[in-house]
């Protein structure tokens, strides 16, 4: 599985995509592309940092980082080494192990919205900086591995990215499962 080109490109690609660990497996139903430093809403804005290091590749390893002192937030390295460029993972349907995954989230009950949003998928795998540069391509731990693409797309602009300039604003590098439940801002979304 060759995940390294354009983040909005490799975006699409990562759709319908299960992310596996521990006997959970979640379908990926929501993404988001960031470029590299020409990107003003990407990580890799400023440089190269201890933070961001893992952005700068190899494509296919995890970028895993904590957000407002509360969720960790799980991307997929997509760019060639040494360039930056990421896809965060906003939303999935939980395909198998539910039970651990409302253990992990503290739910009571599985619902549409169980793990759409960052910071609920990667509670639901169980992550933390422990996985950060983590080869999602690679047999064992957390794992990134081939499943249905969505038959509908939809995109529109990112979320949660004020602080990047107007047209970085309005890229429409985030898409989603049509069919899904598990995407969030759906009304900012629209057919590819």
């Amino acid at each position: 599985m060759n995940l390294e080109g354009p983040a909005d490109a490799a975006a699409r690609v990562l759709l319908g995509m299960l992310l596996v660990r521990e006997g959970v497996s979640l379908r990926i139903t929501e993404v988001e592309a960031y470029g590299g430093s020409g990107d003003s809403a990407s990580h890799a804005r400023h440089g190269r940092t201890a933070r961001n290091a893992p952005m700068w590749g190899p494509p296919g390893h995890a970028y895993l980082y904590f957000c407002y002192g509360v969720h960790w937030m799980l991307n997929v390295v997509t760019g060639p080494e040494g360039d930056a460029s990421a896809v965060l993972i906003r939303g999935a349907e939980v395909a198998s192990g539910l039970e651990i995954v409302l253990a992990r989230r503290g739910a009571a009950k599985a619902t549409p919205q169980l793990c759409a949003g960052p910071g609920k998928v990667a509670q639901a795998l169980g992550l933390d900086r422990a996985f950060d540069g983590h080869d999602l391509l690679a047999p064992g731990g957390l794992e990134l591995r081939p499943g249905t693409p969505p038959a509908r797309v939809l995109a529109g602009p990112r979320v949660g990215i004020a602080f990047a300039t107007a047209p970085d604003q309005a890229r429409p590098w985030r898409f989603a499962d049509g069919e899904s439940g598990a995407v969030l801002h759906r009304k900012l979304l629209g057919p590819l």
